[in-house]
């Protein structure tokens, strides 16, 4: 008992330790940002006084501003996570699971992976014109791809005597084995690409709203254009607190789906 609550202590400790040094670490970059405001290290007036930005955080807020701008990025946000999420999930477990599809379209996606979501722009105003729809099918190739290629090396990846097991157990037909087999034995793997993709998305979303799309982009870039910096750094820590929120979310998930490994 008592060596279980030394353990438990030490891990306290340590947690107090990390949460206190992160602190220092932020109070740090402040300071420094601070410096580089008042000695003029940056072009004047293209860099923010860091203890303004609270009162335009209230301006944003105040002005209704804020909170529309985070609802309307939010809906590309979805709609492209999830479009990127399942068809990068299922193009990637075909690829490994199936060698005709594999050799297939191999070549084709060697043609379009070096292709950076942002080039999509052009074909996502033609066809979609600047709406939620362009900017979601802009998301979902950035999400496509990194999904697909943790997909495909997840399932690969699977220790090929799990399979002769399950075909021991009557699991020979490809969807049960799949389901037994695959799915589990590349869950790490998958679940680390969504995780990813979390993030992915959002690097996409706000390039993609540069253009025109309603959303948090799009008001960065409205201050900018007005010489407002503090506005734009408000966008980007809302950015920040969104994507820890949702990245905390989804590790909560993964750790339950993956609470089997040891």
């Amino acid at each position: 008992m008592a060596s279980g609550g030394n353990s438990g202590d030490a891990r306290g400790s340590r947690a107090l330790l990390r949460i206190g040094l992160g602190a220092l670490g932020v109070a740090a970059f402040v300071a420094l940002w601070d410096a580089a405001y008042v000695f003029n290290w940056a072009p004047r007036g293209t860099l923010p006084d860091p203890f303004a930005v609270p009162g335009a955080l209230l301006a944003e807020w105040r002005n209704d501003r804020l909170l529309p701008a985070v609802g309307s990025s939010l809906v590309h946000y979805v709609w492209g996570l999830g479009v990127g999420t399942v068809l990068g999930f299922g193009v990637g477990l075909l690829s490994a699971t199936s060698r005709v599809f594999d050799d297939a379209h191999y070549m084709l996606a060697r043609i379009l992976r070096p292709i950076p979501p942002l080039a999509w722009v052009v074909f996502a105003i033609a066809w979609f014109q600047v709406s939620h729809a362009g900017a979601a099918f802009v998301i979902s190739i950035g999400v496509f791809w990194v999904n697909y290629f943790a997909t495909a090396a997840g399932v690969r990846d699977v220790d090929p005597r799990y399979y002769e097991l399950a075909r021991a157990f009557g699991h020979g037909g490809f969807i049960k084995r799949v389901g037994s087999v695959t799915l589990p034995g590349a869950a790490p793997g998958i679940l680390s690409g969504m995780r990813t993709g979390v993030g992915q998305a959002w690097m996409t979303l706000i390039a993609a709203e540069l253009l025109g799309v309603p959303g948090m982009g799009q008001e960065m870039n409205a201050a900018a254009g007005v010489g407002a910096y503090d506005a734009v750094v408000v966008y980007m820590l809302a950015i920040s607190l969104i994507y820890t929120l949702s990245d905390g979310v989804f590790a909560l998930i993964e750790k339950r789906l993956l609470r089997w490994r040891p």
